[in-house]
């Protein structure tokens, strides 16, 4: 059966995540989730005071950078791969809300990208790939056979970000989550280089009103369809 790229992109706290390793899943396709890299990039700078509410030192972080190493393993007990940043499992710590708060600034960085990009690109190879990000159907894979972007109004995805921080033990408000999905919007967006924008020819999932498995099935049915052209 022929096999496929699939890029995801879209918004923040849209479910990305969740939807590619769905697709994954039901096509026996590798899953990677670009977030998860940049956020492992923005954990480090953090935990060696790179960047914080005093700045961020952006010179040293790239320095930094050829001293990285990301990668994925995959978890069988989950089904799919997670996050490792020089060999530790970081899962849990770039999942925070302060990860969040810093991971647009570390991602606008040209350098950072450059990295990301070519390690990204190198997964797909031999196609079977379903990758979300922000940049993945214009930069990363604009040849890919199927592009989605996904959206949904920023108050829905601040309630769903709300509530995962929140099983998560997070002591937060709903008004600081909120703030934060805009605040990532305007900077994904209108960085310089890469930013968040549909591709042409992506197929636009406003999933304000679809539950996980309604815009499953949808995004499989998409896929079906090029996958038998």
């Amino acid at each position: 059966m022929k096999r496929i790229i699939i890029a995801i992109d879209g918004y923040s706290s849209t479910g990305k995540s969740t939807m590619a390793k769905q697709l994954a899943k039901a096509l026996d396709y590798i899953y990677v989730d670009t977030g998860a890299m940049y956020r492992a990039i923005t954990l480090f700078a953090i935990e060696n005071d790179l960047i914080g509410p005093a700045g961020f030192k952006k010179s040293t972080l790239i320095g930094e950078l050829p001293n990285l190493n990301l990668e994925f393993k995959y978890n069988a007990s989950l089904g799919f791969s997670e996050m490792y940043l020089n060999g530790r499992h970081v899962e849990k710590e770039i999942r925070t809300l302060e990860v969040s708060q810093f991971v647009s600034q570390v991602s606008v960085v040209p350098e950072v990208r450059e990295k990301m990009v070519a390690l990204q690109k190198a997964m797909g190879k031999n196609k079977g790939l379903v990758m979300d990000g922000r940049d993945i159907g214009t930069v990363v894979f604009p040849e890919a056979e199927l592009k989605i972007f996904m959206t949904a109004s920023p108050d829905i995805r601040a309630t769903r970000r709300y509530k995962e921080l929140l099983d998560r033990g997070a002591d937060i408000s709903f008004e600081e989550v909120l703030e934060n999905v805009q605040a990532r919007d305007y900077i994904d967006s209108h960085r310089k280089f890469s930013p968040l924008k549909k591709a042409e020819d992506a197929v636009v999932l406003d999933n304000s009103k679809l539950n996980q498995d309604e815009q499953f099935k949808r995004a499989l049915a998409l896929a079906e369809e090029k996958i038998k052209e």
